[in-house]
């Protein structure tokens, strides 16, 4: 795996392990009980460079590549997956629509402070009754006068409801064309407008320390220079957006089942049973080397993808593809290193527990796996 990581890849992923190791896990466990965002490390990630990674310098951001964003969101998911998610949906989901179609004013204005931690960008899709069916979407936006006019609502929104939150890309309907189909339109929401209010959800089973919210839209009012791209782009926007997205969603899976892999190791070289630290029985150490095996191959696909990015080549079916074998592997080695630990995997006290509840979100969140699939079938049958 090596030979695909240059001198900059390794300085980034031994940077971001150690922060990950000396700022988040010492305080993850205790966070994640209290269902505490924190300002704090996400900031210290801004200093990082974590929260603009591949937004261009001109805009503030670091203009690195997308295998230098994958590498940092791994590291960050291999200790904990709420800090990995708050930089993740920030990144590809919060910066992302705005580099792709905003117009230089747009970009000018809001990304330079996403890229340093001083505020978080939120993506505003998915809805109580339009999840896949993003063109369900109900929100609608109607022009009235020289506004338009905002209402309905999103749930399961990244970092909308911490008060670090700058704004929201939301997609509304805003009429129908030709063939009946709804004309889909996104436009930027600035926190604080009126209208506009947010409400954290809590009692998650997964990513407790993040952030998670409901959005309402109430009448909410902005104006043209408010649209993102042109009306009627918001469906393809969305689209290519996801594309992207998944990338983050496949590194943190990576990095979730490396965390509780290296658990499961530890674990069973101290472990003793019947005189023997349990990783000398063949059925615990062919577990293990599954799970290596599992590993490798998905952060050997992801990584290649990310090359496809990168020059610009159409990437949809193997990013559905990443995303897919990616989360899908992290639920087999985390389900694996539970096992491994026995009934202390069940305990919070080890944090196999954790990486498992962190994981199982990814098969859902940004395209279930159903999705991913038909994604999958649609190409190579086309």
């Amino acid at each position: 795996m090596e030979h695909l990581l240059n001198e900059d890849h390794k300085l980034l992923r031994d940077a971001v392990r150690s922060f990950a190791e000396s700022e988040i896990k010492p305080i993850a466990a205790k966070l994640e009980d209290a269902e505490t965002f924190s300002e704090d490390l996400t900031r210290k990630m801004g200093e990082m460079g974590l929260l603009g990674i591949y937004v261009p310098t001109a805009f503030g951001g670091h203009g690195m590549d997308t295998l230098s964003y994958v590498i940092a969101m791994e590291e960050l998911a291999r200790v904990d997956g709420s800090q990995a998610a708050t930089a993740t949906a920030h990144n590809s989901l919060g910066c992302g629509p705005l580099i792709y179609f905003g117009s230089d004013a747009q970009k000018q204005k809001y990304l330079p402070s996403l890229c340093t931690g001083e505020k978080l960008w939120s993506f505003g899709l998915t809805e109580p009754n339009a999840g896949s069916d993003s063109r369900g979407t109900q929100t609608t936006a109607k022009k009235v006068g020289n506004k338009w006019v905002i209402n309905g609502s999103k749930i399961f929104i990244t970092n909308a409801s911490t008060p670090m939150n700058a704004g929201i890309t939301v997609q509304a309907k805003t009429g129908e064309k030709e063939d009946g189909a709804p004309e889909l339109t996104c436009f930027i929401v600035e926190a604080g407008t009126k209208g506009l209010s947010t409400k954290q959800m809590h009692e998650k089973l997964m990513w407790r320390a993040s952030d998670t919210a409901e959005i309402y839209f109430d009448d909410v009012e902005v104006g043209d220079e408010h649209i993102l791209g042109k009306v009627g782009e918001g469906s393809q926007q969305m689209l290519k957006t996801l594309d992207s997205g998944k990338l983050g969603i496949a590194a943190m899976a990576l990095g979730a089942a490396q965390g509780a892999y290296e658990a499961a190791i530890h674990y069973a070289k101290e472990r003793k049973q019947f005189g023997h630290a349990i990783a000398d029985f063949q059925g615990i150490s062919f577990k293990l080397a599954d799970m290596a095996m599992k590993i490798e191959h998905a952060r050997t696909y992801l990584y290649s993808v990310c090359t496809l990015r990168d020059q610009h080549v159409r990437f949809s079916k193997e990013a559905a593809m990443a995303k897919l074998f990616c989360t899908e592997m992290a639920g087999e080695v985390t389900d694996m290193a539970i096992q491994i630990h026995g009934g202390y995997g069940l305990m919070k006290e080890y944090p196999v527990e954790r990486f498992w509840r962190d994981q199982r979100i990814l098969q859902i969140g940004e395209g279930t796996s159903e999705v991913q699939r038909i994604v999958i079938a649609r190409s190579i049958l086309s």
